[in-house]
């Protein structure tokens, strides 16, 4: 007997994975000036428009990861997210010693290395199975699982 059923232990590891997120949305719109300059201090142009994505990234990303719905969608995005913040907004190689001290610099290293660890886990919810819980949309197209075509329960396989 299995102590966690690993349907909810798929499911606890998915919520784990993206609680942050709509936080981290919540936040910036809660600071919004202060998010904004720290928008505007990549080279990109148009800081309040990447705000306004990112906030809609971090909010609706990991409701469709936690329920399933077009998952594997989401995840690929913020993955690519998470990849893209680490590299513009931590770039903890531009400060002398970052590894020394409490620096600026050591922030941005272990911010950069969170998102990374970040983006590792959610590359797992890609390439992985379905979420558990939604075996409607698991037997849908839109699931892009590689599971997707196996038969859920009381149903046969495709």
């Amino acid at each position: 007997m299995h102590a966690l059923h690993p349907g909810f232990a798929e499911l606890i590891a998915r919520v784990c994975l993206v609680v942050m997120f709509p936080f981290s949305g919540f936040d910036k719109i809660v600071h919004w000036n202060d998010a904004l300059k720290q928008a505007n201090t990549s080279f990109l142009p148009g800081g309040a428009a990447l705000l306004v994505i990112a906030i809609v990234v971090e909010l609706a990303t990991p409701v469709c990861i936690v329920t399933g719905w077009h998952d594997r969608l989401a995840a690929s995005v913020l993955t690519a997210f998470c990849v893209v913040t680490a590299l513009l907004y931590h770039p903890f190689w531009h400060y002398p010693r970052f590894w020394s001290g409490t620096g600026e610099g050591r922030a941005h290293f272990w911010d950069f290395l969170k998102n990374f660890g970040l983006a590792g886990g959610l590359l797992l919810v890609v390439i992985g199975g379905p979420a558990p819980g939604a075996p409607v949309l698991h037997s849908a197209s839109h699931a892009m699982t590689p599971y997707a075509a196996s038969a859920a329960p009381g149903q046969t396989a495709q």
